[in-house]
């Protein structure tokens, strides 16, 4: 079983990165968050899934254990695979995805593409006994849901939106100037 792998990046797309670890170019896929976080000819080590199917072998890859975690949680689900999974971590932080499945929200499930209501409902179901999340976390994923709505209905996307309000600061409570202080953010980016 690979458990990690540490090595020079050698290629990254959009959807997964080619690790040389001696001299061995191994295909890891990976989340838009890890991907955005790689760099060509850098060192690097991920936390890996092997995920086995008939006729192949896939690498998924996590900077963190928590990631990695959360993901095989995710893929434990009947209905999510780990395609599915990885683009559940794409959509948003674990801590507001933990917070979501907490509270009962489904909509932040729903924005991942063939995740239904109804999967979404299974998801919180099945996980929501097994995470741990403070009430604050629940309170601030509430506003900053409905903030990252209105910002992608001016067009951006969910990550460019969560990317965003992650930034602003914590002390920025009502929706109206998290909204107006992500704009800012998005604005120097």
């Amino acid at each position: 079983m690979i458990a990690s792998l540490q090595g020079k990046i050698e290629l990254k797309t959009n959807k997964f990165a080619i690790i040389n670890v001696g001299g061995v170019g191994y295909k890891v896929f990976c989340t838009i968050s890890v991907l955005d976080k790689l760099v060509v000819d850098q060192e690097i080590k991920l936390f890996i899934h092997l995920y086995i199917r008939e006729n192949m072998l896939d690498l998924y890859g996590f900077l963190t254990i928590e990631e990695l975690e959360f993901f095989e949680l995710l893929i434990s689900i009947s209905g999510i695979g780990p395609k599915a999974a990885s683009s559940v971590l794409s959509v948003s932080s674990i801590k507001d995805l933990k917070a979501s499945i907490a509270s009962g929200q489904v909509n932040l499930l729903t924005k991942v593409s063939g995740i239904g209501k109804k999967i979404a409902e299974r998801v919180i179901l099945e996980l929501r006994s097994k995470i741990l999340v403070s009430g604050s976390d629940v309170r601030k994923l509430v506003s900053d849901d409905e903030a990252a709505d209105a910002l992608v209905s001016l067009g951006y996307s969910n990550y460019q939106a969560n990317q965003a309000l992650k930034q602003v600061p914590v002390k920025v409570k009502e929706i109206e100037n998290r909204i107006k202080e992500a704009l800012r953010i998005l604005g120097q980016s």
